[in-house]
């Protein structure tokens, strides 16, 4: 088990350093020049003092060679330190730490709902012996992906907010501000585990195991919630600790849609201003929440298959 979470360990430090060395070079060699358009020159330079410019790019470092300016961003990365901000000039940690409580509410909100929606659809529509209901229930989740986000959070805005005038449609208002963005980002989300948990629990439920199960006596429920759900549910929790990481990007659209403060309106106003800095700081963060969901869920499977912990530690045996 020691060997298996220090590999987890390692193959997370892994991706964050690729997160922050792609989304490095990828926002130096993008065209345009930050520092001008921080002072307000747009893509024409020459409307501000180049005295001006050149404090400005050697205050920001951008006018030291790139693996320089690599290697000072990893080295205070490391430390938690992404620089300031080139256009609000604020720390980076700050402004993200000021927008983070909203979206994590948001993004766990929603993963909780998409858990619950799609984990039950799964089971109500893999359970029930009325084919009619099986079929159209099966039916949903693939309608439920192919949905684009904003669209369905401008139907429930339309529905909701506008129509029936249950929920604002805008802002930060509490439990009930919350509700409207989170079923936006829930359903697409809960319509993917519902697909992958449905077609895992039909699969179990055609084994060995399950027949040997009836033959003692055990009863339907019993078979489908204890002996097949436990199989089934391993390919499920791989695509939540995905989409727990697609979620963070997901709150752009979302919280632009319901004109929500949080991480997601930050990135957006970061790439306009093209902000390299905040927005690498952004796709580190987001890069965290998605280590830290598949390192959690990666811990969670030898509770459910005490065998994935051996056959790591047989493999690693022969490396």
């Amino acid at each position: 088990m020691r060997r298996y979470v220090f590999k987890r360990l390692a193959q997370a430090l892994g991706v964050l350093w690729a997160a922050y060395t792609v989304s490095f070079l990828v926002l130096n060699f993008l065209p345009g020049d930050p520092v001008s358009a921080m002072a307000g020159a747009g893509a024409d330079s020459g409307q501000v003092d180049p005295a001006q410019l050149a404090r400005l790019r050697h205050e920001y470092g951008f006018d030291k060679p790139v693996l320089a300016q690599y290697a000072d961003y990893l080295g205070r990365a490391v430390r938690g330190d992404f620089g300031d901000s080139v256009s609000t000039g604020r720390s980076v940690t700050s402004t993200l730490g000021n927008a983070l409580p909203q979206t994590l509410t948001l993004t766990s909100t929603a993963l909780l709902l998409a858990v619950l929606i799609g984990g039950g659809l799964a089971v109500l529509a893999t359970y029930t012996s009325r084919r009619w209901l099986r079929q159209l229930l099966l039916s949903l989740p693939p309608l439920g992906v192919s949905v684009p986000t904003f669209w369905v959070g401008l139907l429930l805005v339309e529905l909701f907010s506008f129509r029936l005038r249950w929920l604002p449609a805008f802002g930060n208002d509490g439990w009930r501000g919350l509700v409207l963005p989170a079923l936006t980002l829930a359903i697409p989300t809960g319509a993917l585990v519902a697909q992958v948990l449905a077609k895992s629990l039909l699969t179990a439920l055609d084994q060995a195991y399950v027949e040997t199960a009836r033959a003692k006596g055990a009863g339907r429920l019993r078979i489908h919630l204890r002996h097949a759900l436990r199989n089934a549910s391993l390919p499920a929790l791989t695509v939540v600790g995905l989409l727990a990481g697609q979620l963070i990007a997901g709150s752009v659209v979302v919280e632009t849609v319901f004109s929500r403060d949080g991480v997601g309106r930050v990135t957006a106003a970061a790439v306009t201003a093209q902000d390299i800095p905040l927005v690498q700081g952004v796709v580190v963060f987001g890069a965290l929440i998605f280590v830290l969901a598949n390192l959690l869920v990666d811990l969670v499977y030898p509770l459910l298959d005490p065998r994935i912990v051996v056959s790591s530690g047989r493999k690693g045996s022969f490396a």
